[in-house]
């Protein structure tokens, strides 16, 4: 039986297509569709240290301070007394920081706008009860015998603001369970890192055993903004250096099934959010105890707790931790820690969708144009694809001048379909064809088109980034559709300059799976779009030129 050509293609494209929704579906938690359920990590032995359940309990109402017990078997918290919000404005972020606890409540990126209504900045740390949006940052101190020390429930008193050259230190201190908690804040201009010191002072007259804990609560609801087609993950990360990157997802804490790795000494922990990550990042080389945690009402948390030694009566031992909260710049990322850059998650894509972003990167610093960036990352990708691409129109060219001969094969040999397959192949042969050749323009593209669609959806640099007129973000769908309309006709030429099957069905069949595609491109980014239509246009021109070289003469 002969071997169709662009039925290949069509199937090439189409399982590409399947695999960009199985990607989008791991990249959001779920199962993937070519793998069963991964095995279960096994932890290494705990240190027996760190206690992860005698961590205080969540506020009744977050942010609050509550009247209750913040611990099972602990004693009464102390009276409130009254507590202030304190904020901090840099250049790149307003936080606030709520003495309640000493929680960062409130983070504004002042150079990036939101999503959903562009005329507000993008907000991290923020509590919405009325939407059900909770994200805060909360450090704490928790014992390793029954007592309460200082924790994220405890009110704490600031100290004025003190501001040297380019940096900003909020203190805060509290005292408790014959512990004093000294939390000291250090913002820098220009800087998304905010230094988080702890110095724990032993009081009372009996040695002290606490262990330090950081912790990042989010609800398990999605951003604004995410659809359906258009998602993105949103959850705890950590790595480590025994397994490196983990992502979990809020439906497996929820039911206690998330595995990952308890056990460290070194690493980070953090929650992961489209374009956007916060991470605490404790000192290397001490030894903690991961954990995440469902807190009721769909809630959750990720932390890690870090053993701090015996504190003798009036000593003091002190923590340097680093909280990077901000958007998913790689080379920010990699200035931080080692594997922080990995929250920009390229999935199975990253070997090519790396270099990919290098290459769109070095070319923007010319252009400053994200979408003519675009063009010409395609040009380039022509450019150095030309001889494949060129001996695969070669091929299409020719197909198309002996279609008449194949046609009269086709029915001088309809009765016996062995024989019609022979002298196809001797036609084949005899007229140099190569009939798989046609596919190689598209199979050259499909590693590059899957890889670009994954440095959309995680560039932070293309987040709102307009190319011309009505296209404003190139990681949204063109609000319009005039980029899926004009890939549908730029298929269609394409389609026309090929040659036409002797089936009618299948010839319909060709004609009409431009207009699916294109339909289906109407969810995808516009700048992935835009990718697919400047390819066309240019594989258009070439196709035409050669196949007029090698037309049969009039």
């Amino acid at each position: 039986m002969e071997i169709n050509k662009r039925t290949i293609l069509w199937i090439v494209f189409a399982v590409s297509l399947v695999v960009l929704w199985n990607d989008w579906m791991v990249a959001n938690g779920k199962q993937s569709m070519f793998s069963p359920q991964p095995p279960a990590k096994v932890a290494t032995a705990p240190a027996a240290q760190p206690k992860v359940n005698d961590l205080p309990a969540p506020s009744a109402t977050p942010g609050s301070v509550p009247g209750g017990a913040p611990a099972d078997g602990a004693a009464a918290a102390p009276a409130p007394i009254q507590t202030q919000v304190i904020t901090i404005t840099t250049d790149v972020y307003k936080a606030d920081i709520d003495t309640a606890g000493g929680v960062i409540k409130r983070l504004e990126l002042l150079k990036y706008r939101d999503k959903v209504d562009n005329t507000k900045n993008q907000l991290l740390f923020h509590v919405d009860s009325a939407k059900g949006r909770l994200y805060l940052a909360q450090t704490g101190l928790t014992p390793a015998a029954t007592g309460t020390l200082p924790n994220h429930n405890t009110p704490f008193v600031a100290k004025p603001l003190v501001t040297n050259g380019n940096q900003t230190q909020l203190v805060l201190e509290a005292e408790q369970g014959g512990v004093r908690l000294t939390k000291t804040f250090t913002f820098r201009q220009g800087d998304y890192v905010i230094g988080v010191r702890h110095d724990v002072t032993n009081i009372g007259t009996a040695p002290v055993a606490p262990s330090l804990y950081l912790q990042l609560q989010h609800d398990g609801n999605k951003p604004e903004g995410d659809n359906y087609f258009n998602s993105s993950y949103t959850g705890p990360t950590l790595w480590t250096s025994q397994n490196h990157y983990e992502k979990l997802t809020f439906e497996k804490i929820a039911k206690g099934s998330a595995e990952y790795t308890k056990q460290a000494s070194d690493g980070w922990i953090a929650i992961s959010q489209h374009f956007f990550v916060s991470a605490f990042v404790p000192p290397e080389k001490l030894q903690r105890e991961n954990y995440v945690k469902s807190l009721g009402n769909n809630l959750f948390a990720i932390g890690t707790v870090m053993p701090l030694g015996t504190v003798a009566p009036g000593a003091t031992v002190s923590n340097e931790t680093r909280l990077y909260s901000g958007p998913q710049v790689q080379q920010l990322l990699e200035k931080v820690t080692p594997g922080l850059d990995l929250v920009r998650d390229y999935a199975w894509a990253a070997i090519i969708a790396k270099p990919i972003f290098a290459t769109m990167d070095w070319l923007h610093g010319f252009i400053g144009n994200w979408g003519w960036t675009i063009v010409a990352f395609t040009i380039l990708i022509k450019l150095l694809f030309f001889p494949l691409s060129a001996a695969g129109y070669r091929s299409m060219a020719k197909m198309k001048t002996v279609t008449p001969k194949m046609q009269a094969i086709r029915e001088r040999y309809k009765a016996d379909p062995v024989k019609m397959q022979q002298a196809t192949m001797e036609l084949y042969k005899s007229e140099k064809i190569n009939p798989l050749g046609g596919c190689l323009p598209i199979l050259i593209q499909m590693p590059v088109f899957l890889a670009l669609y994954w440095t959309l959806q995680a560039a932070v640099e293309m987040r709102g980034a307009p190319w011309i007129l009505w296209i404003h973000d190139l990681t949204a769908p063109d609000p319009y559709f005039i980029l899926p309309i004009l890939y549908a006709i730029s298929m269609f030429v394409t389609t026309k300059l090929n040659p036409q099957p002797a089936d009618p069905m299948q010839a319909k069949m060709m004609m009409f799976m431009p207009l699916a595609f294109s339909v289906i491109f109407v969810f995808f980014p516009s700048g992935l779009v835009l990718y697919w239509v400047v390819n066309n246009l240019i594989s258009m021109a070439q196709q035409y030129v050669i196949t007029k070289k090698y037309a049969p003469a009039k």
